[in-house]
């Protein structure tokens, strides 16, 4: 069955002449002559294969197939005024795409949105909250418009805005523990197995993103050059799993020192888990942005430069 496509002009002016009283108030309303009016109407019948009004006096009344067709064309309407609203507002307000690794959505982008919803309530926002290896190719190839990103320390090159120290992460031990460590005349791989849980053969067990990850590469490449043996001890592709693992004794991880959830530490020094090196913050932006994006940017840096600076 042919499905109906009514004429979305023919179905204004039904309901707007419904309720002004008279199809001569909907031609005033509309903008139309009586005559257009009266073949619109006809357009619906013609349609419909019903009739759809009655002569009550001078004027038109609804058939029962017309009250029907009257209660659709309003949810219609509303629907389709509501879906112009929605285009025009992108239109009005564009888009911003903007991608950065998931270790900045806390720490950052609460801020951001709240102060950039302020200037363009009407912008279409997108993030991508992923995997920091994909987000330059993300940029380069127009997905996005913008994205945070980790690079290896010296490499971030004309798009590093900001260098972090690379950090041991685990979670915190007891009290007594911490004493322990402390009162440690040197620190040793042995003394670091007793106050953080690790096995007692001394290899290193890793909590670390599947591969391709900075982080990941960074903690083995340590540990093997400094002839410390490790384990993978648990893979995954979600920070939040990440720091799951390591709230639940698994092992360490390496991340920088920015919004280290509570219940969880930097490893301080001289526990002989070898030091990190630095990482570039790098900001990739396509070329010629937006207003809107060109916005988006400047609060991005605006608020993510001191926050780098603190951690």
């Amino acid at each position: 069955m042919t499905p109906l496509n009514f004429d979305m002009d023919a179905l204004r002016t039904m309901v707007v002449g419904v309720e002004l009283g008279g199809f001569s108030h909907a031609a005033g309303r509309l903008n139309r002559s009586p005559s257009a009016v009266s073949m619109q109407l006809r357009k619906l019948e013609t349609q419909t294969g019903q009739r759809l009004f009655k002569r009550n006096g001078r004027g038109l009344i609804l058939t029962q197939a017309g009250d029907v067709l009257l209660q659709y064309a309003r949810r219609v309407l509303a629907l389709n005024d509501e879906m112009g609203l929605a285009v025009g507002a992108i239109d009005k307000g564009g888009t911003v795409r903007v991608g950065m690794p998931q270790d900045f959505t806390d720490a950052v982008l609460p801020s951001l949105l709240t102060r950039y919803s302020k200037a363009r309530p009407a912008t279409h926002v997108e993030v991508k909250a992923g995997r920091n290896f994909a987000l330059a190719d993300d940029v380069a190839n127009g997905r996005l418009d913008m994205a945070l990103a980790f690079s290896a320390g010296g490499k971030g090159g004309a798009n590093k805005i900001a260098t972090v120290p690379g950090v041991w992460v685990t979670r915190n031990r007891q009290r007594k523990a911490r004493a322990t460590r402390t009162r440690a005349a040197r620190g040793s791989l042995t003394e670091f197995r007793h106050t953080q849980g690790l096995p007692e053969e001394g290899v290193v067990p890793l909590i670390v993103f599947d591969g391709p990850c900075l982080f990941r590469d960074m903690g083995i490449d340590a540990l093997a050059r400094a002839g410390i043996p490790w384990r993978l001890a648990m893979t995954t592709p979600s920070l939040a799993g990440l720091w799951c693992g390591i709230r639940a004794g698994l092992g360490v991880t390496v991340r920088t020192p920015l919004a280290i959830p509570r219940g969880l530490s930097i490893v301080p020094p001289g526990t002989n888990l070898p030091e990190l090196a630095s990482i570039d913050v790098v900001l990739y932006c396509a070329a010629d942005p937006s207003p809107a994006a060109q916005l988006f940017k400047d609060l991005l840096l605006e608020i993510t430069l001191p926050t780098l600076a603190r951690s």
